[in-house]
């Protein structure tokens, strides 16, 4: 369905509810990142993995998959991926060494770099019909509600 299709929808009662638009504006942009990040052999989840891999938070799996709202499982899996594409390495936590925490290699930290500039310019075209103050107050709306 074309997206003029749709619009007729816009009147709609749940066009209308927050919960449902932020899911929609998710799907929307998670589907435009992936058809960017693809040319790099990521997709939105393994970018987001990645980029705290190279924070130099040193996260666990398990605070990983709390951050990023994932199952543990979903974690393993992108960790197994990113890990045979050397872009991390596991290594025991300092603090607890049955724990790993997830370091980006220097391999890693370069294509993190340039996935930040592909997910950067992706935001920029997902967002595009906002002005730069709009999408600050996104972000901040955003952040309040989810961090």
């Amino acid at each position: 369905m074309a997206k003029s299709d749709v619009a007729r929808f816009g009147a709609s009662e749940l066009a209308h509810e927050t919960e449902f638009l932020l899911a929609r504006a998710r799907a929307a942009g998670t589907g435009h990142a992936n058809s960017r990040l693809l040319a790099l052999g990521l997709k939105a989840r393994s970018y987001a993995v990645l980029s705290l891999a190279a924070s130099g938070l040193e996260p666990t799996q398990r605070e990983l998959a709390e951050f990023l709202s994932l199952d543990a499982s979903q974690i393993v899996a992108l960790v197994d991926q990113l890990e045979k594409a050397q872009l991390v390495e596991r290594h025991p936590a300092p603090t607890d060494r049955r724990t790993n925490v997830i370091v980006a290699t220097a391999e890693g930290v370069q294509m993190y770099a340039r996935a930040r500039d592909v997910a950067q310019e992706t935001e920029a075209e997902s967002l595009a019909a906002l002005s730069a103050d709009e999408r600050e107050d996104l972000r901040r709306l955003l952040s309040k509600i989810t961090l």
